[in-house]
């Protein structure tokens, strides 16, 4: 797990043997077309009326008023007049300056002026005509010119988006994989922490592609596919980085996904497109990410052979070892459903190695969390060992976003360095969910909850093969009403029959101090009971723990894939089945026999306790073994153990 590093300078595109890719097809309009617009709306304007005359006029209201046109009429200010029937406009100019203008202008009445007004104007000399109303050739042709116009922006709008469609269909079977030069990236095995027995078994293909020669002297043949298999989140994407950071080679990324599209035979195409490009930059590393989602079995869908999906696998494995040898590249692959995958392509030639990258143990946890306390501010009462036990099971990314809900609680908090306690708010936060103080208890559910965390506490502190007790809370989280957390001292790969039994009385403890205490069960030990139940039938029907059954497994049946095995039935007959479970139930019932002894002789202890967790709502586990050994005045931890209550 490492942090990205800044890259001083992008490499060019030829350097690093990208292809250059072409600019993107313009869709603005052509230059003739902006001028061809921009002459017609210059040849409007400059047809108008409006745009030619220029004059400044006086405007002025035909009548009603002291300066209105027939008052100035009547006054003998008005020279002459030009009246227009079709708008009713009448300009002129006066004898004398009115305004600052000789010119006017007025609106008059349509169609003709009446006859005691040309009278008027006839008495006071003013030189009256009539004006034809000018007509406009381009403005008469816009009613005809518009649809036309409309029409020829279409067809050329349409004809454009057609070149745009065509050259996509024309690139549509190229690769979209993202070519990475020699100085890019960066990664090298010194930015995965942990994996060392992972980086070793894959250090040969680096090997191999810095030094080919070597390997073909002695007539070895190098893997030629080599396929990452683990859990999400164990950095596999990452460690293929790195081998194209230690070997100095082109990397080619591409996702499974990438391969598919609507039309028919884009995938196989692409496929071609895609070896080719690395053929160009042989040696060269090809890495499809979620290969499953292309390699799935052929045959186990209702499309036959001619499924998309599987003529593109059919591509894929013929580049991979068809009749052309592909020299100089080595395909890497990541999935996490390896099971699904098809024969033949994990076969020898194509995939010959599997390399497992599994969730980190102990160990590797501390060190990917030394990685991503980098460039943070990490506190001094924080143990990275003690980090590593906390999170048992958790991946490298689980881990990444750990360390940063905990930097954001401290921010949340007003700190400037990141404590445990921000630590342990997300160890929660992440393994339960989000705290929640809206939910208020009350008395009795309070004490209830206290007394059911108590009995999980408790057993986990006297129980052998426990684990020990890190913290015990009553405030609700996520979905339960409280917590009691465990932290294993070593890493654990198997379990043993007295491990899970002292898991299963832990698991029991909280339903055991209700009825202890309270003479009565409620509802909060239905995820306890869940768990303790799938323990119970794994026993039973798995791990061969049962006198009854004796040394046989039936594993739980395996997903349905598609097609393949859509009729599954079970292995074992029904009276088995019936034999399961009552052998599942009785492991659970001689588990809360177990538990109900064990709190009835230790109810001093519960109670000092539960009193505490109602008090206090969150204790630690030295708390509870101070209150433990002090209300029954003696060391009890580790004294009890399922084998030994009968």
């Amino acid at each position: 797990m490492t942090e990205p590093q800044p890259t001083p300078k992008a490499p060019s595109p030829k350097s690093s043997g990208q292809k250059v890719p072409k600019p993107p097809t313009s869709r603005r309009p052509t230059t003739w077309a902006w001028i061809a617009m921009g002459a017609i709306v210059l040849v409007l304007l400059m047809s108008s009326n409006q745009f030619l005359d220029k004059k400044k006029e006086t405007a002025i209201k035909y009548s009603g008023t002291e300066t209105s046109f027939l008052t100035l009429v009547e006054k003998g200010n008005v020279k002459s007049a030009s009246y227009e029937p079709v708008t009713g406009n009448i300009r002129g100019t006066f004898k004398k300056e009115f305004k600052g203008n000789i010119d006017y202008k007025t609106d008059g009445p349509l169609d003709d002026l009446p006859d005691r007004v040309l009278k008027l104007l006839e008495e006071n000399n003013v030189n009256f005509s009539y004006k034809k109303a000018e007509s406009n050739l381009f403005i008469n042709l816009i009613p005809y010119l518009l649809p036309v116009l409309i029409l020829v922006g279409l067809f050329l709008f349409l004809s454009r988006r057609a070149q745009g469609q065509m050259g996509s269909v024309m690139n549509i079977g190229r690769s979209k994989a993202k070519i990475y030069s020699t100085e890019n990236p960066k990664t090298t095995f010194d930015d995965v922490a942990g994996y060392s027995a992972v980086k070793q078994e894959i250090s040969e293909v680096v090997d191999f592609l810095k030094n080919p020669a070597k390997f073909r002297d002695i007539g070895a043949r190098i893997p030629r596919g080599v396929l990452l298999v683990g859990p999400p989140g164990t950095g596999k994407t990452l460690i293929a980085r790195a081998v194209a950071g230690e070997a100095g080679v082109p990397f080619i990324s591409v996702t499974g996904s990438d391969f598919m599209e609507m039309f028919v035979g884009v995938g196989a195409s692409r496929v071609r497109d895609l070896f080719a490009t690395a053929k160009k930059s042989a040696p060269a590393i090809i890495f499809v990410d979620e290969i499953d989602s292309i390699g799935r079995k052929r045959g186990a869908g209702m499309g036959g052979g001619h499924d998309e999906r599987e003529q593109t696998l059919n591509q894929m494995l013929s580049e991979m070892d068809g009749f052309e040898p592909t020299e100089g590249i080595v395909m890497m692959a990541a999935t996490n459903r390896p099971d699904i995958l098809d024969t033949a392509l994990l076969r020898p030639g194509r995939f010959d190695r599997q390399i497992v990258v599994p969730l980190p143990t102990q160990e590797e946890r501390a060190r990917i969390l030394e990685v991503h306390f980098k460039g943070k501010k990490i506190g001094d009462d924080v143990l990275v060992d003690t980090l590593s036990r906390a999170t048992p099971g958790m991946s490298g990314a689980e881990l990444s976003n750990l360390v940063n809900e905990a930097a954001l609680h401290a921010v949340r908090r007003g700190e400037t360095d990141i404590h445990a306690a921000d630590f342990n708010s997300a160890i929660d936060r992440v393994l339960m969910g989000l705290r929640r103080p809206s939910i208020m208890m009350n008395e009795h559910e309070k004490k209830l909850t206290a007394y059911h965390e108590g009995g999980h506490a408790i057993l986990a502190y006297l129980c052998k093969h426990a684990d020990p007790v890190h913290k015990v809370t009553i405030l609700p989280t996520g979905m339960a009403l409280g917590m009691t957390q465990q932290l294993p001292l070593e890493e654990r790969h198997s379990y043993n029959r007295n491990y899970l039994d002292d898991q299963l009385m832990v698991l029991l403890g909280g339903r055991g101090a209700e009825r202890t205490v309270f003479e009565n069960v409620s509802t909060g030990a239905h995820n306890d009971l869940v768990r303790a139940t799938e323990i119970a039938h794994s026993m039973v029907r798995e791990w061969g723990m049962s006198d009854k059954v004796g040394p046989m497994a039936w594993g739980d049946s395996n997903m349905v894939f598609l097609g393949e095995d859509m009729m599954q039935s079970k292995t074992y007959s029904d009276d088995t089945a019936r034999t399961i479970d009552v052998e599942a139930q009785s492991i659970l019932m001689k588990t809360e026999e177990r538990v109900t002894k064990i709190l009835t002789e230790f109810r001093k202890g519960l109670e000092a306790v539960g009193d505490a967790l109602v008090e206090h709502e969150e204790i630690s586990g030295e708390q509870v073994s101070e209150l433990v050994d002090a209300a029954m005045g003696r060391p009890c931890a580790n004294t009890v153990s399922a084998a030994d209550v009968k």
